[in-house]
């Protein structure tokens, strides 16, 4: 077939890699979305899969919205049969769907229906699943709501982020995407109605729901502590300004902790939960390097009973 790939982050490139490597299909252009500033000059950059594409010699088509007029008469031209889609970051309008015979087919980094969004693998660290996936489904205007061709399973691990499940599912889902359009080209594959049960919503995580509250369990605090690393970053506030929580480690018999109570010890520091305590182990300051939670506690010298939340001045 010939395929018009849309994807923006670097978590789209190995779908966009495995196409081009497959010599089944003709990639004959990717839609991306428009340069942003980046960095402390704020220079515009081009996105992962622009960039990607560009060595590879690949059209590329950087829309200010898809409904814009003059890209949708191009993509007419082009003529694609399939448009695969991960993580473009636009919804697509119905006079762009209707483009491509075969519609434009998502890999989506759930097992759909659950977690429709956004976010959904954040959302599935956060709410405690152990197994997770990516689906390939038809884009119709509902949000994730159309039939799924096809599907694999991920365990979430104990100590995965948000990163490292989403690198993990960024490359099996590249042959999950894969087949998916070789199963449309040669008429193996149908889709499948999502059931109506199980349906669960993964919304962009908001800088609010990183913070942490100290008076839920531990367990509450490590996941969103995973979930939300490395974006947005979980944090909590400390003297009044915001301090970022890399990683905390579980501690199950320490329970004498108030609820946010600091405890530094020689090469460590503590604080208490709804529950039982954490252990901070990388942390990052305002307007500092990430350090390891030991080091940060030395430097600030904490106070007998202090606690970490309250109000944000920072």
């Amino acid at each position: 077939m010939k395929l018009v790939f849309a994807g923006t982050p670097e978590v789209a490139v190995p779908a966009l890699d495995a196409l081009i490597a497959s010599g089944r299909h003709e990639v004959a252009a990717v839609i991306t979305r428009p340069d942003a500033p980046a960095g402390r000059g704020r220079r515009l950059v081009a996105s992962p899969v622009a960039e990607r594409a560009e060595e590879a010699g690949i059209e590329i088509l950087k829309p200010a919205r898809p409904r814009d007029p003059a890209f949708q008469a191009r993509l007419r031209e082009i003529g694609p049969d399939c448009c695969p889609v991960v993580a473009y970051g636009a919804l697509i309008p119905k006079s762009a769907l209707e483009i491509p015979r075969h519609g434009w087919i998502n890999l989506h980094f759930s097992l759909l229906p659950a977690w429709r969004g956004a976010a959904p693998v954040q959302h599935s660290i956060m709410a405690g699943d152990q197994v997770t996936g990516a689906s390939t489904f038809l884009i119709e205007e509902g949000l994730d709501t159309g039939p799924v061709y096809g599907h694999l399973t991920e365990e979430i691990r104990p100590t995965d982020t948000s990163g490292d499940l989403l690198t993990r599912l960024a490359f099996a889902g590249s042959g999950l995407l894969a087949a998916t359009m070789d199963g449309i080209e040669d008429g193996t594959l149908r889709a499948v109605a999502q059931p109506a049960d199980g349906v669960s919503l993964a919304p962009k995580i908001t800088v609010e729901d990183a913070r942490i509250d100290w008076n839920a369990p531990a367990m509450r605090a490590d996941r969103v502590v995973r979930g939300c690393t490395p974006a947005p970053g979980a944090w909590t506030v400390f003297r009044g300004e915001r301090l970022k929580l890399i990683s905390v480690g579980l501690v199950a018999d320490r329970t004498d902790l108030a609820p946010g109570e600091l405890a530094p010890a020689k090469n460590n520091v503590y604080a208490g939960t709804g529950s039982h305590a954490v252990e901070l182990l990388w942390v990052q300051p305002q307007g500092k390097k990430p350090m390891r939670g030991a080091d940060w506690a030395r430097g600030v010298r904490i106070a007998p009973g202090e606690r970490l939340g309250g109000a944000d001045v920072g």
